[in-house]
């Protein structure tokens, strides 16, 4: 019962989430030829390379003992104390021309920080594999493997496919490392049942227990054992800290960049160094995990001998515990992390590109940025409405497009390319007027027919690695427009593919099933009215006002993604919304003047809202009746 009202008072979150997924790149493509390998594919989630692309390495597990195994996270490991300790006198001036190395080593680009559960904690966990017992332990310890191993990723590729294959929903997940929060929870679980089976039998430890029904061992001995599998560990790796395993990535950026500079003079002797100062980053928290093993262990003694009391046992372990794990919180959450919020205005600095482009009083275009990281930069849009940005969950559609023809990397057919081109083609001297420059040279309706049906009326592109220019595109197509012709295709394939060096501003491509909605006449012609106009007049998250007028009528594009869930009226009356040119809306209309609106309220919503009020309405006399319950009875 409490779980079908949690759900129910949540039902419309968790409801909408579950639709946007389909939609996202979580969701199933309606692409069947795929341009990337086939085999990285997966019936319906991400692909299996962009899954395991944060992958923990297996050696990098250590971590849940000792934190800076691998150096802990991301940094730069030539201002680390530690490793400047380490750091050789003769080899200084090699390392200012680096500029940086990253202290971090593990199997990923970068981290925040390591997964640490506590050096005792883990302790305590090998320990209660032995004396708790149940079926909960085995669960536990069943749960903390599988987490581990599939935080591997592509180290374990093969399990990470099954997981991928058969476990619903878990292509959707972007970092494979993130289930190591199951292991973060199973871990000290198991650990508190070992605890209180020491705490409820405080002779425990001078009694013996039979190891899989086999053989009967003193705990002693397996107090003795749990110990040196964790603190006699980080012992080793305080005196070996190459047990760790390499100090480079091997086959990674690095360590081929520093494998070229030894071939091209660089002592050899700078290498071996480097490992140094990363294995001296080891040795401190190797020696930490000991010392707080140590410490564990002599407490849990203290209280199996009657030195001390099961109260002053637990709160001490609590007080050990806390210290371990605050002090390694805080090497990245520190106090001068926190800092009063920066008002948006000083975030965001209005450059005076930015001031040019807001000089149009027209509110309604769409802007890119290639002087950022366009597809994964979102502050473009804090003054502009973007081409670009970044979301998590990004949609499916508009990525596929994006990788189709608007890929920052150069490709076969890449709009970036053309405009590229032609700003490297700039003169300086032109633009001493002050003018901005303008595609007026380029036909775009030829050459940039996806960047036009998305409305980008301007653009800022890096110029020669110095400067950066906003350019104005003349031939964008507006917020939305009349064609003359709309070429139905087989599938989503042809769809996408039929943009290349199509004229959007006169000519749609659409999928076949979407003949019954936008109609057609002979030899697919539309009878559009060409002087037909529709002006943008209201625009908000969730609705788009249009007052539309022409001759004839016809099949009118809107510069908006199409997206299941919007609905759209003309002068009232309900009409379907099409799709063309894979990623736009489109509708049929007739001739004359209309007030068109685009409505995102989809029926789901008032559903899934009125059975949320209804379960919090509920649980409110449930709680309300116990109340009145409790009183009574406390009454009687």
């Amino acid at each position: 019962m409490g779980g079908l009202l949690g759900v129910s008072i949540n039902i419309s979150n968790l409801y909408h989430t579950y639709e946007y997924s389909k939609e996202t790149m979580r969701g199933k493509s309606e692409l069947t030829q795929k341009t990337k390998d086939a085999a990285d594919q997966t019936d319906s989630g991400l692909e299996r390379s962009y899954i395991t692309h944060y992958s923990y390495g297996v050696s990098e597990t250590w971590t849940l003992l000792v934190p800076n195994i691998k150096g802990g996270g991301s940094g730069n490991l030539l201002t680390n104390p530690d490793a400047q300790d380490a750091m050789r006198p003769e080899y200084r001036d090699i390392y200012r021309q680096f500029g940086g190395l990253n202290q971090y080593w593990g199997g990923e680009e970068g981290t925040v920080g390591p997964v640490y559960v506590g050096a005792f904690v883990l302790m305590l966990f090998v320990l209660g594999l032995f004396v708790v017992r149940g079926p909960m332990k085995w669960a536990l310890l069943v749960a903390t493997v599988l987490s581990i191993t599939l935080a591997w990723g592509r180290n374990w590729q093969w399990l990470t496919d099954l997981a991928i294959d058969y476990l619903p929903m878990y292509s959707k997940f972007r970092a494979v490392e993130s289930i190591l929060v199951i292991a973060e929870f199973t871990i000290p679980l198991l650990a508190m049942f070992t605890l209180k089976r020491f705490y409820d039998e405080p002779d425990l430890l001078t009694r013996s227990t039979r190891l899989l029904g086999l053989v009967e061992v003193k705990n002693t001995w397996l107090v003795a054992l749990s110990f040196v599998l964790t603190g006699g560990v980080a012992l080793l790796f305080y005196i070996y800290p190459s047990l760790a395993g390499s100090a480079f990535i091997e086959g990674g950026q690095e360590y081929a960049v520093l494998n070229g500079y030894v071939e091209q003079g660089m002592p050899r002797g700078v290498l071996d160094n480097i490992a140094e100062m990363r294995y001296a980053l080891v040795r401190p928290d190797a020696m930490r995990s000991f010392l707080l093993v140590v410490v564990g262990t002599a407490l849990l003694l203290c209280y199996c001998y009657r030195k001390i009391s099961g109260n002053l046992m637990v709160a001490l372990m609590a007080v050990l515990c806390l210290f371990d794990l605050w002090s390694v919180d805080k090497r990245y959450l520190a106090d001068g992390m926190f800092q009063k919020p920066v008002p948006a205005e000083q975030q965001f600095q209005k450059s005076p590109i930015d001031e040019m482009i807001l000089s149009d009083t027209n509110a309604y275009y769409r802007v890119l940025n290639l002087a950022t990281d366009t597809y994964n930069d979102n502050s473009t849009s804090y003054y502009h409405k973007s081409i670009g940005g970044y979301h998590a969950a990004k949609l499916r559609r508009y990525q596929e497009l994006i990788d189709a023809y608007l890929a920052t990397r150069p490709t076969p057919r890449s709009e970036i390319v053309v405009l590229q081109t032609y700003v490297d083609g700039v003169e300086l001297e032109s633009l001493a007027s002050g003018r901005m420059p303008s595609l007026d040279s380029i036909p775009g309706d030829s050459l940039l027919p996806v960047l036009n049906m998305l409305n980008m009326r301007y653009s800022m592109v890096p110029y020669r690695q110095q400067y950066v220019l906003p350019v104005f595109n003349p031939h964008a197509n507006g917020n939305a427009w009349f064609v003359r012709e709309v070429r139905y295709v087989d599938d989503a394939d042809a769809e996408l593919a039929g943009l290349k060096q199509l004229d959007t501003k006169h000519v749609a491509v659409a999928d076949k099933r979407f003949k019954t909605v936008l109609g057609e006449t002979e030899n697919h012609l539309v009878q559009s009215d060409s002087t037909g106009t529709a002006v943008l007049t209201n625009y908000e998250a969730n609705e788009l006002q249009y007052d539309v007028e022409s001759r004839d009528g016809g099949v009118l594009v809107f510069s908006e993604i199409y997206y299941p869930g919007w609905t759209c009226t003309v002068d009232g009356q309900p009409v379907e919304i099409g799709r063309v040119n894979y990623v736009l809306r489109a509708i049929r209309i007739d001739g004359g003047k209309h007030k068109v609106v685009l409505t995102f309220k989809p029926r789901s919503e008032r559903i899934t809202e009125t059975i949320a009020y209804s379960a919090l309405a509920l649980l409110a006399l449930l709680l309300v009746s116990l109340l009145v319950r409790s009183v009574v009875r406390a009454r009687k």
